[in-house]
């Protein structure tokens, strides 16, 4: 074990990066199922390194007090880690939450300076921040914070791409959650091109389950492209101590992507089961046998935490290498994969056949719809009957419950039915504007009479408005029972309304912001609930 204070680290990285020029790094692109240099189209290869402090892997992204330590907002542990990185020939680094409110500026620029590359996920491991496999939505708030991650990273051409998921569908009984994860892939794209910002792939990365794996990479990468993943990283923890190519099922898995038509790599890898690791897995992944197929890979991880899947140890100012660190940089040495260029390379794979299997619950076509706040706003404006404002979490569960138990039709326009592709218009709002919907729809029902908004004093009377313009054209593709598709992209600029990613924001027409402040409050059960009884077919475990 070596530990080096803060001063040595400092002083190597202030001399690597005064050595080198101060430039750009070249974008990695994409053709076919490679990503490739875009200044000289040499073939690129992962050489990849997870890197965030108290951050649990394998799917598991919620914190418990609703925090996140964003590696790339402090540039001192930028400049701590750096050469440790580099001594390890690290050429990416994953990073799984950032803050989009935080200034990126020195540690991007130090990385690209150290020649590394970002693969950054979108979602963060706070409530709300990512989609939840239980209770799936894709909605205005998931929406504003993926589009303002996308706004805080794309500026720097050291940024490989971005995850729109990490492990959401992770059993047979939950892959109706992937529906939810394909329409955060297909609205980023459409956000990033939209706002002519530079071509950043966006991706997905799985686990390993033996049940659903195949399903998983075909429904990602089938159907409309512009829907479809740009690459995928596979969370691979097969290969445990003295094993091998055919042990480990690399082999299986390599011939299954050998027909992929996006890149596939390691989005995380390295068992401990047995310790330390060996990294014996790096020869066969960066070999004749799997770098045809394969783009590298994403170890786990460089910072020693409870899980015991630490390159390093950090104390302060002071990092401590570990023998994990030793044996993976002594094998990640010897990887020397042989690729294609660019210009020679002709792709000839074709994207997959969408699955149709029993245990296949998401419906490929249609995805769940695009979140718009304008939307969502201009059906608020309209309403005479809506949620009372000081609603709690139990009173909105019950009364969603008492609601949609009175008819079908009160709450099809808020249904998300991935099994069956049905979609209410309103499905993408937040709960606030949905429960007022659905209370209004009922209203109506009951022509308008008094006693029909109150619910025990869980809705209010209000004035409604009568829609104009833009929002009149919405509210008529919607219908009038929110059953209708809406073909208008959100407007209002980047991240939707330009609302920042953690704050209660206006809707587009201009309604009160109380209407979305209430989202974070309903809890998944009551959540379910509503699934039930409005027949939204969602699974609850």
């Amino acid at each position: 074990m070596r530990s080096f204070g803060l001063a040595t680290a400092t002083i190597a990285a202030s001399n690597f990066i005064a050595s080198t020029v101060a430039q750009d790094l070249p974008s990695i692109v994409i053709k076919g199922s490679k990503f490739f240099y875009e200044n000289n189209g040499t073939q690129f290869f992962m050489k990849g390194v997870a890197y965030q402090q108290e951050y649990a892997g394998n799917g598991s992204t919620t914190s418990s007090d609703n925090t996140y330590t964003d590696p790339l907002a402090d540039a001192s542990t930028c400049q701590r880690d750096i050469p440790y990185l580099q001594e390890l020939q690290t050429n990416t680094i994953r990073v799984y939450s950032i803050n989009p409110d935080a200034d990126h500026d020195e540690c991007m620029t130090a990385l690209a300076k150290a020649g590394i590359y970002v693969v950054a996920d979108l979602s963060a491991p706070i409530a709300g921040g990512s989609i939840n496999r239980n209770m799936p939505t894709w909605d205005d708030a998931l929406y504003s914070r993926y589009t303002a991650v996308v706004d805080s990273m794309a500026k720097y051409t050291n940024t490989l791409g971005f995850f729109a998921g990490n492990e959401v569908s992770n059993a047979v009984n939950n892959t109706e959650a992937s529906a939810f994860v394909k329409a955060a892939v297909r609205d980023t794209k459409a956000y990033i091109k939209s706002n002519n910002l530079r071509t950043i792939g966006v991706g997905y990365a799985t686990n390993d389950d033996a049940d659903i794996r195949v399903n998983m990479a075909d429904f990602f990468n089938c159907g409309d492209q512009s829907s479809a993943i740009d690459f995928w990283g596979y969370n691979i923890y097969s290969w445990c101590g003295d094993s091998s190519y055919q042990k480990s099922g690399y082999d299986v898995r390599t011939k299954e992507f050998s027909s992929y038509s996006v890149p596939v790599f390691f989005a995380e890898y390295g068992c401990n089961e047995v310790e330390p690791r060996e990294f014996g897995d790096i020869s066969a992944l960066y070999g004749p046998q799997m770098a045809p197929v394969w783009s590298g890979g994403i170890v786990y991880m460089y910072f020693e935490e409870a899980n015991n899947y630490g390159l390093v140890k950090v104390d302060g100012d002071s990092v401590s290498t570990l023998k994990d660190f030793d044996n993976y940089k002594a094998q990640i040495a010897k990887a020397k994969p042989s690729g294609v260029e660019m210009d020679s390379y002709s792709p000839t794979n074709s994207p997959a056949d969408c699955p149709t299997a029993n245990d296949w619950s998401a419906q490929s076509s249609p995805l769940p719809p695009t979140p718009n706040e304008e939307l969502c706003g201009c059906m608020y404006q309209t309403l005479s009957c809506v949620a009372s404002s000081n609603l709690d979490s139990e009173d909105f569960g019950k009364t969603f419950g008492t609601v949609c138990g009175l008819g079908d039709d009160v709450c099809a326009g808020i249904a998300a039915n991935a099994t069956t592709g049905d979609y209410g218009a309103y499905s993408m709002c937040n709960s606030t504007e949905q429960l007022s919907f659905v209370l209004n729809q009922y209203y109506l029902s009951q022509n308008s009479a008094q006693d029909a908004c109150d619910f025990d004093g869980a809705a209010t009377l209000k004035d409604s408005q009568t829609p104009s313009g833009n929002c009149n054209s919405l509210l008529k593709e919607a219908g009038s029972d929110g059953t209708g598709s809406v073909s208008s992209s959100p407007t209002g600029g980047k991240s939707g309304s330009g609302s920042k990613s953690g704050a209660t924001s206006k809707g587009a027409a201009g309604y009160s912001a109380k209407a979305s402040a209430e989202v974070s409050m309903l809890p998944v059960f009551f959540m379910g609930m509503l699934a039930v009884l409005s027949g939204c077919g969602m699974i609850l475990l």
